[in-house]
């Protein structure tokens, strides 16, 4: 009821819901009361309430404040080296690894004369050399990623 009444005296009602109100103030005496206590509540707001407005150094005196506040240093200063570097290496043993497994697979024994051959579907169909590269296809786009999102960085720092 509050609600409806609020719209009513704001003006935001609907034709319809307008002429239901007024049908509702003139014969509910709930509706009646809550109508006059609502528009006293509605003349002292309009009398008393007096909207402020911010100075017109309102944003500078924002932004002077949070200078004075220490910036976040950039990733480069808290970033560790060591993490980066194990990671690496982490990496470069999984190519050797895969690199000595496929070595493994290799037939060393002559087959016909003094050709050797190597069976690549033992080596590609392995569920270790398909996680192997599906981990390996996964890393190279994020460095992807992050190449040419630095490369769009730069270009928009220039302009």
């Amino acid at each position: 009821m509050e609600d409806r009444l609020w719209e009513y005296i704001d003006g935001v009602c609907t034709p319809e819901e307008k002429l239901l109100i007024e049908q509702l103030i003139a014969s509910n005496i709930e509706w009646r009361e809550k109508y006059r206590e609502l528009l006293e509540v509605n003349a002292l707001m309009k009398e008393h309430l007096e909207m402020d407005e911010p100075s017109l150094r309102f944003t500078q005196n924002v932004m002077e404040e949070i200078g004075k506040y220490q910036i976040a240093p950039a990733t480069k200063t808290y970033i560790n080296k060591n993490i980066i570097r194990s990671i690496a290496a982490f990496f470069i043993c999984m190519l050797a690894a895969f690199l000595v497994y496929a070595l493994a697979q290799f037939n060393w024994t002559a087959t016909s004369g003094d050709t050797r051959s190597i069976d690549l579907s033992k080596i590609y169909n392995s569920p270790l050399a398909m996680v192997f590269m599906m981990v390996n296809v996964v890393l190279g786009l994020v460095l992807l990623d992050m190449y040419l999102g630095r490369k769009k960085k730069k270009l928009h720092t220039e302009h």
